[in-house]
């Protein structure tokens, strides 16, 4: 029973990560294609962040209140399919807009609402969390290097229909994760509000946030930056492929790092490196030797980064506040720093180079050092889902 519990969970990461390594590094060179300008593009995709800073909260608290978490995910899950069926339709920048603004609503609330889930099945099960999203990571591996090949071979358009497949079996493993009821003793614990007054809580939702916007230029750029560098499609696909492959070994070696290291000091090494590679991508683009390292990095970036805060966020929300805590969490980092990178950067990039925007957003990870080092003072329990 358990066994299967965990690969439902496996293939939902996968197939839902699967979405995400299509989405991530082609769908910039989708809407370059079809002729936007940059600050068009970082306004296209930043929007899935925007969306992300008020509907996971409103799905969040629905599915805490209504105690139907897995209900809340397969509903997000298909009208976010329905929404991106519009895409074979749609041509210009509004039209697309709107496509994007129905589906970023409902999918921004899938992930949060399937990790709290997850969370809550691995702590009674003596499952291991960093093990099983590790198969959304390979879910990313194959869709990155995979379409890649496909793109240099038959075109973009091809992009559209495994999309919208890919959306489609989402739905349909979403019937894989199964409710988990709350724990009752929990419910007398801080309230939501009160937790969030803790500055604690305050420094690592803000720390995290610098840490996604340097990201969110990332997801939303470095495929058109690579491509105007002359690399080819295929290359593209394998950079992203191979800091996910990086990623893996970090999210199985996890067991292991956190009998020596807590998670504050993950999330600071995390955030330290980050440091270094944005810079790297933003001054030696032309050198692949470099680019290569720098993708070898994202094993840090968001490999140990994600582990170290969601396990924070989970220790700080507990109860009937994990829903909520994680969409939170999506909310701040992902939602408004992912916002602020998009967008930040495609004004960047227009009005000066690809090269300044991902120079100068080393600094924001810089920043999000500084306030976790002395804003954290937890010294937070390893969880036995990394143990």
């Amino acid at each position: 029973m358990v066994k299967n519990l965990h690969f439902n969970l496996s293939r939902f990461y996968f197939i839902y990560y699967f979405f995400v390594g299509l989405f991530v590094p082609y769908w910039g060179l989708y809407l370059t294609f079809k002729s936007f300008t940059p600050i068009e593009i970082g306004f296209l995709l930043s929007f899935f962040q925007l969306s992300r800073i008020f509907a996971p909260n409103l799905w969040g608290w629905i599915a805490d209140h209504t105690e139907k978490r897995s209900l809340w995910i397969r509903l997000t899950a298909f009208i976010g399919f329905v929404g991106f069926m519009g895409i074979f339709w749609a041509d210009s920048f509004i039209e697309i807009f709107v496509i994007m603004m129905a589906m970023s609503v409902f999918t921004s609330s899938t992930l949060p609402l399937a990790e709290s889930l997850t969370l809550s099945h691995l702590a009674s099960t003596n499952g291991h969390y960093s093990k099983i999203r590790a198969w959304g990571s390979f879910g990313f591996i194959m869709a990155a290097l995979s379409f890649g090949f496909i793109l240099d071979s038959l075109g973009m358009h091809y992009l559209l229909i495994v999309l919208c497949i890919t959306q489609f079996l989402i739905f349909i493993f979403s019937y894989g994760v199964p409710e988990k009821p709350y724990h009752r003793k929990k419910l007398t614990q801080n309230s939501f509000i009160k937790i969030l007054k803790k500055p604690e809580v305050f420094s690592l939702l803000l720390a995290c946030a610098l840490m996604v916007t340097s990201h969110g230029l990332l997801y939303n750029f470095y495929s058109i930056y690579m491509n105007d560098q002359g690399y080819s499609n295929s290359i593209i696909g394998f950079l992203w492929a191979l800091g996910v492959i990086c990623e893996i070994f970090i999210f199985f070696l996890m067991p292991k790092i956190t009998r020596y290291l807590n998670f504050k000091q993950i999330l600071l090494i995390s955030l330290f490196i980050a440091v270094v590679r944005f810079y790297l991508i933003g001054s030696f683009a032309d050198c692949l030797l470099i680019i290569l390292i720098a993708q070898m990095m994202h094993a840090f970036t968001f490999g140990s980064f994600h582990v170290a805060s969601i396990e924070m966020i989970h220790q700080f929300f507990s109860g009937k506040n994990h829903a909520k805590g994680q969409a939170l969490y999506n909310s701040i980092t992902y939602g408004v720093g992912g916002a602020l990178g998009g967008l930040g950067g495609g004004y960047v990039i227009q009005m000066y180079s690809a090269s300044t925007a991902f120079t100068l957003s080393a600094l924001f990870p810089l920043i999000g050092f500084f306030i976790a080092l002395v804003g954290i003072k937890s010294r937070f329990s390893i969880s036995k889902l990394f143990n």
